[in-house]
C-alpha cells in the first residue's frame, strides 16, 4: 500500500502538507480503501458471497465495493438512486466500471432511495436478492471507522491541525479517534445539513474536533466555476489533482482560512487526500454539458 506526505506550502506563518491516500489504488482507494477493509475481513467471516451497498451516479463508493468484490472473490449489487440511469448508465464511467467489475446494478426512485437504512427495506431487498452482507451509502458503520483509524500513524504526531472533507462522518471520527490530544480536527462538510454533527459524534470518542461549514460550493455533487479553476491552479502549481466532490472542497477550504490568518504563526496543517478521483471523467461529461469549465486532467 503506497501513500506519503507530501509538503506544499511552507511559509513563515504555516506549513501545509498534504496526506496522498489517494495513491493506495485508483479505485479502492483513500478512505474507501479504509472502510472497507474490515468490513471485507468480517463479509469472509460470516460466509457471505454477495455484498449489497447503495450510491449515485459518480459514487466513489460503489466503484470501490465493485473492484474490492471482484478482487475479494464475492458478488456483488448497487442499488443506484435514480431511474432515469437505467437505460443510459453505460455513457457514465463510474457506472460502466462497476459493471466491468461484475457489479449487478438496479435503479431505484429518488423517494425509495430515502428508505435505503430502514429496516423494512432492507428486508425487502433480501427477500429479492438473496442473503447479503450490508455495506451502507458511503461505507460509514463501526468497522469503517476502525479502518479510518489507521490513516493517522506516529509519524503524523507533530502536526497541530488534521483537516479532511466529510460525506458521512466515519473518515473524520476514525481520524479524531486516533488523533492525539493536543491536535484539532478540522473538518470540512462537503454538503449542507446540521446532521453531520450528529453522525461524526455518533463514532468519534473523542472532542478535538470541529465541523467546518461554507464550503460546500451549493451542496453535494455541485460545483462552481471557482472551484474548477481552484483545482486546475492546484494541480498546476503542485502536480496533485484534487476530486470535485470531497479533497477539491476541502482544500478550497485550507488555503481560504491560511490566506485569512485563521491558523496561528508556525503552525503546521496535515490535510488528508482521500481519493474519489475515478469520478472525474463523469464529471467533466456533467460539467461539458451545463457548458461549465472542465477539470484539465484526468487519471
Amino acid at each position: 500500500m503506497k501513500t506519503q506526505n507530501q509538503q506544499i506550502q511552507g511559509t513563515p506563518s504555516v506549513t501545509l502538507s498534504i496526506k496522498r491516500e489517494d495513491l493506495i489504488d485508483r479505485f479502492i482507494s483513500g478512505n474507501k480503501y479504509r472502510k472497507l477493509k474490515y468490513n471485507i475481513v468480517q463479509a469472509k467471516l460470516e460466509r457471505h458471497n454477495t455484498l449489497l451497498t447503495f450510491g449515485g451516479a459518480f459514487s466513489n463508493h460503489i466503484a470501490a465495493v465493485a473492484a474490492a468484490a471482484k478482487e475479494h472473490g464475492f458478488r456483488s449489487i448497487g442499488i443506484i438512486r435514480g431511474e432515469e440511469l437505467r437505460d443510459k448508465y453505460y455513457d457514465n464511467p463510474t457506472l460502466a466500471y462497476a459493471t466491468g467489475c461484475g457489479m449487478q446494478l438496479e435503479f431505484i426512485s429518488r423517494n425509495d432511495y430515502r428508505l435505503k437504512s430502514t429496516p423494512e427495506f432492507i428486508d425487502k431487498l433480501r427477500i429479492a436478492y438473496g442473503p447479503f452482507y450490508y455495506i451502507p451509502e458511503g461505507g460509514t458503520n463501526a468497522l469503517a471507522v476502525k479502518g479510518c483509524e489507521e490513516i493517522l500513524i506516529f509519524e503524523d504526531s507533530d502536526f497541530d491541525y488534521i483537516c479532511c472533507a466529510v460525506g458521512t462522518g466515519g473518515t473524520v471520527a476514525g481520524i479524531v479517534n486516533s488523533s492525539n490530544e493536543n491536535q484539532q480536527v478540522l473538518a470540512f462538510a462537503v454538503l449542507k445539513g446540521d446532521f453531520l454533527q450528529n453522525e461524526i459524534e455518533r463514532f468519534a470518542t473523542k472532542t478535538n474536533w470541529e465541523l467546518v461549514n461554507g464550503y460546500e460550493m451549493g451542496g453535494y455533487a455541485r460545483i462552481t466555476p471557482e472551484l474548477i479553476s481552484f483545482i486546475n491552479n492546484f494541480y498546476r502549481e503542485t502536480g496533485i489533482p484534487l476530486d470535485p466532490l470531497y479533497t477539491g472542497k476541502m482544500m478550497f477550504g485550507v488555503m481560504d482560512l491560511i490566506s485569512k490568518r485563521y491558523f496561528p504563526a508556525g503552525a503546521k496543517i496535515l490535510a488528508i487526500h482521500t481519493g474519489g478521483l475515478q469520478g472525474i471523467s463523469g464529471m467533466n461529461i456533467d460539467l461539458k454539458n451545463k457548458n461549465l469549465p472542465l477539470i484539465e486532467f484526468d487519471v
